[in-house]
């Protein structure tokens, strides 16, 4: 038995996995279709997207350049590698010509020093370096690498890939991870979902202040001005970006947008389509080194080129935000590591494939082409084709349709074909197996053939239906033709129930929704100072003009202006406020705001009513001018362990706005 089919076997039988799996599909898929309802054009944006994807991937190599030229005119350090191992020896080299943290940033940052010569690198989550197999290569440098990423951290700490592109570590229950937790990190065994994570947040935190280096993915490029836009929820991915004074950013070749408007349509689809929710807690526009500090961007192609070439090209469309393997049936039996390639489900189906060569075709096997795939793909790739020019061994641009099939599959095909292309014979077939097979049981058809077909092992095979489907459906065509429909409300009725609301009432109201509060006040200096004081707050951090800083000191409270990790509140400003979000856009300035709003506990945000625009597309021309600037929606969360949500995991648990007229 091939070693696919036994990863099969042992995923189905796997009752644990099992549970697992069902739970993260039954959240997952119900809390895109909620997040979908408040945007009712999104099939229209959804086209919009998949032209945009398809603009890409034909022009790429003129986004590319331009992307290039504008993002090392921002003072960013771009290069190119044509394979993992050019980009593994690319990242080699940016490290080992980079100074360790040095005392005077330990300084103010710092709670520990480090003697090791060693650098030790913080990282964000990235697929991209799952497929250079990149923490091992700098391990076997010397460096000591970290995810930061709460699931991410939990399968490194069990010497596992991630089971999931958005999920790592769907597969493992609370159970798992307070049994690794009290095995490696000494804390007596909980299933605790908030401990876990606070006990994380400890550990990793530590690891954000040390940190020589940042290692982070890309979600997309924006080549009109060479930013990075970088999406997260938990406030790793701003802590290995903003706190160490390098940052390397790894991107696949295929990861741009053309302009900011483009970026602002696929942010509207992404986080709906990957977690389910509006805007994601944490989206980040990166345009230029932040002070004192260094970026790379090492651009990948290591198949992409070829991919790109080949009947599989669409497949670069992908905006990797995992729906299609949510809503995969075979995904949701198996999960990812039975596919055993660093990418998974109907999509990692087809770029294994189409990136690492034939030995991954077997993946597209393990899919029933029932199209949920591309119903739930933000991009509208059309994965069932896909899959099955990949069934076919066209792969590659070279192959003969048809390389990848057995023999008798061949013939079975070929049969059917004929038969499908005359409806008689086509109606006749059908009758004639439906008489076959129903004489016998179909289970014991398959049961003498499971190790080659798989049917009888853990499925039956259907009987047929007496009457053929054109039978009945004409029947039915009849029937509902004489039924009348309930009127249904319209989209530009719904449209106008959005856009008619109140900006201020809907910013409210979405920011409580997700965790956030909002305090009306005349006077934010009086207002936060009684915050302050009801908390038991004598030290803030504090962005220059945003409070009264005379008013703060008669008050006893001590202002800084300096990133410090002891410090429990931070008080920034707010740019904008996005009112079908709940966001605030906080940009890089004096003061260190984007620390101040990510390294304490509270982040309290001063923003005026005038301020507050309908959404991100109204306001994401504002952040073209900073250098680095994110977008933030609510408390820092996660929902690795159990898909159980908990607030509060690397940046912020609690953020207060102050409304002020």
């Amino acid at each position: 038995m091939d070693p696919f089919r036994q990863r099969i076997r042992h995923a189905i039988s796997d009752e644990h996995l099992q549970e697992a799996l069902d739970g993260n599909a039954r959240r997952r898929v119900g809390a895109r279709v909620t997040a979908f309802e408040s945007l009712p054009d999104w099939r229209e944006r959804r086209q919009r997207a998949h032209a945009i994807r398809a603009d890409v991937i034909e022009n790429l190599d003129s986004y590319l350049d331009q992307f290039i030229q504008n993002a090392q005119r921002n003072g960013i350090t771009v290069h190119r590698a044509k394979d993992a191992a050019e980009a593994v020896s690319t990242i080699l080299k940016i490290i080992d010509d980079s100074p360790r943290r040095g005392e005077e940033k330990q300084e103010t940052i710092s709670v520990h020093p480090r003697s090791s010569a060693s650098h030790l690198i913080a990282k964000s989550k990235s697929m991209i370096s799952e497929e250079l197999d990149l923490n091992h290569a700098l391990e076997a440098a010397g460096h000591r690498v970290v995810e930061t990423d709460l699931g991410e951290y939990i399968v490194q700490l069990r010497g596992e890939r991630p089971s999931h592109i958005i999920t790592p570590a769907v597969h493992l229950r609370r159970s798992d991870v307070g049994k690794l937790f009290h095995e490696q990190l000494g804390i007596p065994y909980t299933e605790d979902v908030p401990t876990l994570t606070n006990t994380a947040r400890k550990v990793l935190r530590e690891v954000f202040l040390t940190a020589d280096i940042g290692l982070s993915g890309v979600n997309f490029g924006v080549a009109e001005t060479g930013g990075i836009c970088l999406v997260t929820n938990e406030g790793n991915g701003r802590m290995v970006t903003t706190l160490p004074r390098m940052h390397i950013a790894l991107m696949g070749m295929e990861r741009l947008v053309p302009t900011l408007d483009d970026l602002a349509l696929m942010l509207t689809l992404l986080p709906r389509s990957a977690t389910g929710q509006k805007l994601s807690v944490y989206t980040q526009l990166i345009h230029q080194p932040l002070s004192g500090q260094q970026r790379h961007i090492v651009i990948l192609d290591n198949g992409r080129s070829r991919l790109r070439a080949s009947p599989l090209r669409e497949s670069l469309y992908c905006i990797r935000c995992g729906s299609c393997l949510n809503a995969c049936p075979v995904f949701r039996e198996l999960g990812g590591h039975a596919y055993g390639a660093v990418y998974s489900g109907p999509i990692g189906s087809v770029i294994s494939a189409g990136l690492f060569g034939s030995e991954y075709a077997p993946l597209a096997q393990a899919s029933s082409l029932c199209g949920a795939c591309k119903d739930a793909c933000p991009v509208d790739i059309d994965l069932p084709k896909l899959l099955t020019r990949v069934r076919a061994g066209m792969a590659e641009e070279e192959k003969k349709e048809g390389q990848g099939l057995t023999a008798p599959l061949k013939a079975g095909l070929h049969a059917f074909s004929l038969a499908a292309q005359d409806p008689r014979l086509f109606t006749a077939s059908q009758k004639l197996a439906a008489l076959g097979t129903n004489l016998v049981s179909p289970a014991s058809l398959w049961m003498h053939l499971p190790a080659a077909t798989g049917w009888g092992y853990s499925k039956d095979f259907p009987k047929f239906a007496i009457k053929p489907f054109r039978e009945r459906f004409k029947r039915q065509a009849t029937e509902k033709a004489e039924i009348k429909t309930a009127p249904q409300e319209t989209l530009s009725e719904l449209r106008v129930s959005t856009v008619d609301k109140d900006c201020v009432q809907q910013f409210t109201e979405e920011l409580q929704a997700v965790g956030g509060h909002v305090v009306p006040t005349q006077d934010a200096t009086a207002s936060i100072i009684d915050f302050l004081r009801a908390r038991g707050v004598d030290r803030i951090h504090l962005e220059p003009n945003t409070l009264d800083e005379s008013a703060l000191s008669v008050a006893g409270i001590t202002v800084a202006h300096q990133p410090d990790p002891s410090i429990r509140v931070g008080v920034t400003k707010a740019l904008r406020g996005l009112a079908d979000t709940g966001s605030v856009l906080v940009a890089d300035g004096d003061g260190h705001p984007l620390e101040a709003s990510l390294l304490p506990e509270v982040h309290l945000v001063v923003l005026r009513e005038s301020n507050i625009l309908p959404s991100l597309e109204d306001a994401i021309h504002l952040l073209r001018e900073s250098r680095s600037a994110v977008v933030i929606t609510g408390p820092s969360r996660t929902g690795d362990i159990e898909m159980t949500l908990t607030i509060g995991v690397h940046g912020p648990g609690e953020v207060h706005v102050f409304l002020t007229k």
